[in-house]
């Protein structure tokens, strides 16, 4: 196993991961480097994983939820760098718009209990199978479909509430 690789490619969804967990851009880059580093420290073993990735989203959740236990589960809302940059042929009036609407869609997200936050991501931005996100996150498919289900279906009642 090389971890140039095949495991530093892996950062990217290891980040995404964390992020969507910890709502904190430095705390998931210090979960990436915490990741990578416990990865390295154990590549001897690592041959023997049938999923390597996986098994480093399992480590990144793992390490994200236990920073999200020692500050007290303090939710931050995703800061406006993170958000895409509007199209220049939008009016101002329409990015303005369209920036309070996804706002307000990341606080609805982040209202999500952590299950169903992960799921959602992980199916929805990471493109994993039930199978995968099951492995991930130490679930049953069916409650991997639940817990999309219900996460969906809290931000389609409430998204159009606003």
């Amino acid at each position: 196993m090389d971890f140039t690789r095949d495991i530093l490619p892996l950062k990217n969804v290891l980040f995404r991961t964390a992020l969507r967990i910890t709502m904190n851009r430095e705390e998931s880059e210090d979960i990436v480097q915490d990741t990578l580093l416990k990865l390295w420290e154990r590549h001897e073993e690592l041959s023997s994983v049938n999923n390597l990735e996986s098994f480093a989203i399992s480590a990144a959740r793992n390490l994200a939820l236990d920073r999200i236990a020692l500050h007290q589960n303090k939710v931050i809302t995703l800061n406006e760098e993170l958000h895409d940059t509007a199209d220049s042929s939008v009016s101002a009036h329409e990015q303005l718009v369209m920036g309070e609407r996804m706002d307000m869609f990341h606080q609805l997200i982040s209202q999500l209990p952590e299950k169903q936050r992960t799921a959602i991501h992980l199916r929805d931005i990471e493109g994993k199978t039930y199978r995968e996100i099951g492995e991930i996150m130490g679930i049953s498919e069916s409650d991997v479909k639940i817990s999309i289900y219900r996460g969906r279906d809290f931000l389609k009642k409430n998204f159009r509430n606003l």
